[in-house]
């Protein structure tokens, strides 16, 4: 069994042989998607999130394996490492207490200390540790080690302070307990920097905050960490000197009868208030930061998670309009598989004000290519957008029109691979493009956006842009294998994130099918140049076939159980049954069990997903959640007031609640406290809530949940 299973185990509350069979699978170039989907029987079905905290974690412990190495390397090179101290560097948990230990032996810049052990203080540095029990006075203690280099007693004494101060200050055991009760009991107080510009008042509530450490919210943290960026804010932890000066006296403590107590009282102060605060402070300020930030990347991978899942509105006509004042609408026509029918400009803002004529291309546009749906990205003028489209369906009554998140379009706009998907189009027109594509597949559009560039959740530049990437690269992929992907259709972004794929891989998929035509079967995604007998395994399961010489390519059933499908299908006598309905009935009839698992040489995990698989081909699980709101009607805010029911979108999520989009101008904040107790709410959920209060000359709306909901 790996070392780290029980450890990882322990702190999961999984069983540590799952842990050490994911680890086997994980190290033997098994993706996530692919272990979490397939392997289900060896690890006794561990889903993606508990595959991925494995994965985090077991990244966690080699890299701290790695620095107690280096670290037990450099300790052994100076001659210093006794068996106690490899015992406890051995059994150090974290990387702190680990740099703990550590820190009286790495190596060190010049300091105060140094230079008196350069002038031969240290044994009279020991003797002040020591409490050393003598008739003598301070100065005949001292009297010794003056000389040409240390002129007198005082000078003496001060370079042996400076060598204790150091001791202390490098003791893993006061570090661990001050830092602890640092964060227990710190306060953090910010304070308004004088001179400094806040002309939107945007930290206001900070300008005089003080709070217990432990009692922070993550987005209070970040907020104050901006404002302490932004040079607005100034930031400072107290600990209480109770809790420091009892920690140091638990290992270093004055002797009254000693002539030296007063010396080991001065260094204790001074390694606290120069060396160890310090140093704690910015512990405690890290520890929080670190918190906070892996609590945003979290809501962020959730947001961005709903915004992926958002049902496709397959088989609609699309108009798609990038709304702007100055430079016009841009309008871009597309088919119900994306494809590019047309484009236009249209002027009705300021300062051309060209309404009519904006409204009467709409409505050619409509007719001409029988739009079904108008989508209109959520940037500037977008509202104002938004009434022009009223108006047009008003009148033509046959169309609906949708609010689509637009955070990215820009970006993909300037990309590379918008300017090979649309290079005869002008770039303010692919932002038009890639909006109605969001509407027709949320999914296959977002994927060519660099995850970060999409806007879901708070203070996304505030934190560690690395960690982001990773947790947000892990969502695209999980909810992309979740999906699947048809390999017929699909672009080279969203190959890429196809399990066992990658970039290099999807473009030669694409050349591959440009050159030769539709993949018949998925055998024949072993013909692609560089895709190996594991590639495939990886990525087949999540490749669809639709229409192909095998009903099985289409669904999520993997080829290496093909067999034990095909089997089941005979036993129920549906081999050739083309009655869909029939089919569901008499599959829905049979009860997946060990002994029937056993019988047809599979795992009960992969019969029920067998059987769910048989029973609804190529089901697409977005298809089971709500589907976006189609308006016809406008809102304005005058047209709110307290108590009004109306349903809306959530378009965030955050620390203090969940942003809706109840088809005004200005989104309403649902604040948790109007949240009901164990309800989630996700990126795209549709939901009915109330008015609560409309602030007009600020444009904010709060929102409640209805009452009857609550029952």
């Amino acid at each position: 069994m790996s070392i780290y299973a029980k450890h990882i185990g322990s702190e999961l509350q999984i069983r540590p042989s799952q842990v050490d069979a994911a680890i086997e699978l994980l190290d033997s170039g098994n993706t996530v998607p692919f272990v979490a989907r397939y392997r289900k029987e060896t690890t006794d079905s561990l889903d993606e999130e508990q595959l991925r905290q494995i994965q985090e974690r077991l990244k966690r412990l080699r890299s701290l394996d790695e620095r107690r190495e280096t670290i037990l390397d450099s300790i052994a090179e100076q001659g210093k490492l006794t068996p106690e101290l490899r015992k406890r560097i051995q059994a150090a948990a974290t990387p702190t207490a680990l740099e703990d230990l550590y820190l009286p032996y790495k190596p060190k810049r010049r300091t105060r200390a140094s230079m008196a052990r350069e002038k031969g203080l240290q044994p009279l540095a020991e003797l002040i540790l020591a409490q050393t029990l003598s008739s003598q006075t301070v100065a005949q203690i001292a009297a010794p080690f003056v000389g040409e280099e240390v002129p007198t007693c005082e000078e003496a004494l001060a370079g042996a302070r400076d060598i204790v101060a150091e001791t202390i200050s490098d003791q893993a055991g006061v570090r661990h307990m001050i830092r602890k009760k640092a964060l227990q009991w710190g306060t953090l107080s910010c304070q308004k920097i004088k001179k400094a510009a806040d002309d939107k008042q945007v930290y206001e509530l900070y300008y005089a905050y003080e709070g217990r450490v432990d009692r922070l919210k993550p987005h209070q943290i970040l907020a104050i960490n901006r404002g302490e960026s932004a040079k607005i804010l100034r930031v400072d932890i107290d600990i209480d000197e109770r809790n420091w000066l009892l920690s140091i006296r638990s290992a270093f403590r004055p002797d009254r009868r000693s002539p030296l107590s007063e010396q080991l009282q001065m260094a204790i102060n001074d390694a606290a208030q120069r060396l160890l605060l310090p140093a704690i402070k910015r512990d405690v300020r890290r520890t929080l930061s670190e918190k906070a930030e892996k609590h945003a990347i979290t809501i962020f991978a959730r947001n961005l998670r709903g915004l992926m899942n958002q049902p496709p509105l397959s088989g609609h006509i699309v108009l798609a309009v990038d709304p702007a004042y100055r430079t016009g609408c841009k309008v871009a026509v597309l088919d119900a598989t994306g494809k590019l029918l047309e484009t236009a400009t249209i002027y009705p803002h300021q300062p051309q004000r060209r309404w009519g004529d904006a409204l009467k291309t709409l409505s050619l546009l409509v007719r001409r290519h029988k739009v079904t749906l108008i989508a209109i990205g959520n940037g500037t003028a977008s509202r104002e957008t938004e009434k022009l489209a009223a108006e047009l369906t008003s009148k033509l009554g046959s169309v609906h029109y949708l609010i689509v998140n637009e955070a990215g379009a820009s970006v993909y706009s300037a990309s590379k691979l918008a300017r090979a998907e649309l290079p005869d189009l002008d770039v303010s027109l692919r932002g038009a493009v890639s909006i109605g594509r969001r509407a027709l597949d949320p999914l296959a559009e977002l994927v060519k956006i660099d995850p970060k560039s999409i806007g879901v959740g708070l203070y996304q530049h505030d934190v560690n842009q690395k960690q982001l990437s990773e947790a947000l690269e892990g969502v695209v992929e999980s909810v992309v294998n979740q999906v699947g992907v048809d390999v017929n259709t699909a672009s080279p972004a969203l190959l890429t994130h196809v399990s066992g794929i990658g970039p290099k891989l999807s473009e030669r998929v694409v050349v591959y099918r440009d050159k030769n035509g539709r993949f018949p079967n998925r055998q024949t995604l072993l013909k692609v140049n560089g895709l190996g007998s594991k590639a495939f395994e990886q990525s087949a399961g999540f490749l669809r076939i639709l229409d192909g010489e095998n009903p099985l390519d289409a669904s999520a059933i993997h080829p290496e159980s093909y067999d034990t499908a095909i089997a089941l299908l005979q036993r129920a006598d549906l081999v050739n049954e083309g009655d869909s309905t029939r089919r569901e009935a008499v599959l829905s009839s049979i009860k997946p069990t060990a002994e029937l698992a056993a019988e047809l040489g599979t795992g009960l995990p992969t019969l029920e997903d067998i059987l769910e698989q048989l029973m609804r081909p190529g089901r697409d699980p977005r298809s089971d959640l709500p589907a976006p709101i189609l308006r016809s009607d406008v809102l304005t805010m005058d047209d709110l007031e307290p108590g009004l029911l109306l349903t809306g979108t959530v378009r965030n999520v955050v620390d203090f609640g969940a942003f809706i989009d109840i088809g005004v101008k200005q989104d309403g904040l649902l604040h948790r406290s109007q949240i009901p107790r164990d309800t989630r709410l996700d990126v795209g959920n549709t939901l009915d809530v109330a008015i609560l209060k409309v602030d007009k000359t600020r444009g904010r709306i709060s929102l409640g949940w209805p009452k009857e909901k609550e029952l």
